[in-house]
């Protein structure tokens, strides 16, 4: 039996929970700084994952014996950079990498602060993007990858979120995903695609393919995929900061500019958005009054900036609806004609099926129940659609108002049928009963 220095069971066990809840106090994003550093240093994300796993496993044997040490982010660092070392070391053909690498390390040993003296130079040189995950986020990015496998790869391994929840984002079955993110990974080490700040010419043609990942974990954040709660609060946190990042790094870019008015509106709904039981609270429903007014201010002045930018796109439009909700005294007052034709709009920029989706609830909304059902049936077929949750409940909610009670649980308990969190599930359940 394992004994800690105090010699009994007891200790040892607890010592072993000790370095648990240290190690699960790195969440997605802490996960996703590491991954990044070690990414733009072996030039190799699949290395870096490996590496990066490695390492934890390490810390679970390690830390029971010798307690958790006071930086615990740069000894996952060290041994993790230790581990890609020695797989670099195996594959000959890296042998002028594992040159380049040697030099590095002892140009620049880890300081007794615990930081890593070649990740601050990376950071410093990192030009107008001065986050090593933005960084990440842009080679990612990169044309030579597949738009549909850029965007999996971003959020899988830069945003930190699990595989299935990357599905869920981009209304796709588990495996196809995992297909793509495979595929990714061995295009960019086959690519050689360096893990390094574009040029300056090459950040605007990147920028959307950027602006679609923060956009989709702050969604990941506000309704979760799965799980026990509906938010999770760092998710959207770390979107809103990443997309404060952006704009002050490109503060004329008018789509990151409206990414940022979007994601505050929509922010400043938090405190109303869920019951004191933990189930959510449809917008309709919603005490005004709590709503973040210092947010809103922020969020309608970023806006009407976005309109009024020549880039004005998909985000700036967004930011718009958002706009006309957070303005609205009530949920009766809502201006839904006036969404409607933004709704028109995004469709031309972005013509895909959940934005075809908030067109039919809009229109629902400014010309009766009937138009509402109309077009939401006019979208039955759409396979995505049949697999998303919010699709099924808008159809069972317009379906109640119309006095359909029969087809309205249906509806109900087909939403209830699909993957979802179990906030959403108590909602779903509460409305059939």
């Amino acid at each position: 039996m394992n004994r800690t220095p105090h010699g009994t069971p007891s200790s040892a066990a607890e010592a072993q929970e000790g370095a648990r809840r240290a190690l699960a106090a790195f969440g997605p994003e802490a996960r996703a700084r590491l991954l990044a550093s070690l990414a733009r240093r072996f030039g190799d994300l699949g290395l870096a994952e490996d590496s990066l796993q490695d390492a934890f496993v390490q810390a679970l044997r390690t830390w029971p014996k010798t307690g958790v040490p006071a930086a615990p982010a740069a000894w996952l660092m060290t041994t993790a950079r230790r581990r890609a070392l020695d797989a670099v070391r195996r594959e000959g053909v890296l042998a002028q990498k594992l040159a380049q690498l040697r030099i590095e390390e002892e140009r620049a040993p880890l300081t007794s602060s615990g930081a890593d003296p070649a990740e601050a130079a990376l950071s410093r040189s990192a030009g107008p993007l001065a986050d090593d995950r933005l960084v990440l986020f842009f080679t990612c990015a990169h044309p030579a990858l597949r738009p549909e496998d850029r965007v999996a790869l971003t959020l899988r391994f830069v945003a930190g979120l699990t595989t299935e929840e990357v599905a869920h984002a981009l209304l796709v079955p588990t495996t196809t995903m995992q297909q793509r993110i495979v595929r990714a990974k061995k295009r960019i080490r086959t690519l050689g695609i360096p893990f390094t700040t574009p040029p300056p010419a090459e950040i605007r043609p990147r920028l959307h393919g950027v602006l679609r990942v923060v956009y989709l974990l702050y969604a990941e954040g506000y309704a979760r995929s799965t799980g026990d709660t509906h938010v999770r609060d760092d998710l959207t946190a770390d979107a809103i900061r990443l997309a404060r990042v952006l704009h002050r790094s490109l503060p004329t870019a008018g789509e990151v500019t409206g990414l940022l008015g979007l994601l505050l509106l929509t922010e400043a709904r938090r405190p109303a958005r869920i019951s004191a039981g933990g189930v959510p609270i449809p917008l309709a429903r919603q005490d005004r009054e709590r709503w973040d007014a210092a947010l809103i201010a922020e969020g309608i002045g970023c806006a009407e900036a976005a309109a009024a930018s020549a880039e004005a796109g998909t985000y700036a439009i967004q930011a718009a609806i958002a706009a006309v909700h957070a303005e609205a005294p009530s949920a009766e007052a809502t201006d839904w004609r006036q969404i409607a034709v933004l709704y028109r709009m995004l469709e031309a920029h972005e013509p895909g099926p959940v934005v075809r989706l908030g067109r039919a609830v809009a229109l629902g909304r400014a010309h009766g129940a009937e138009e509402g059902l109309r077009r939401l049936d006019a979208l039955a077929s759409d396979p995505a659609l049949a697999r998303f949750r919010p699709f099924h409940i808008a159809r069972a909610i317009t379906l109640e108002e119309l006095g359909d009670a029969e087809a309205a649980a249906r509806a109900y308990r087909r939403a209830l049928s699909l993957s979802g969190n179990d906030a959403e599930d108590e909602f779903l359940t509460a409305a059939l009963d």
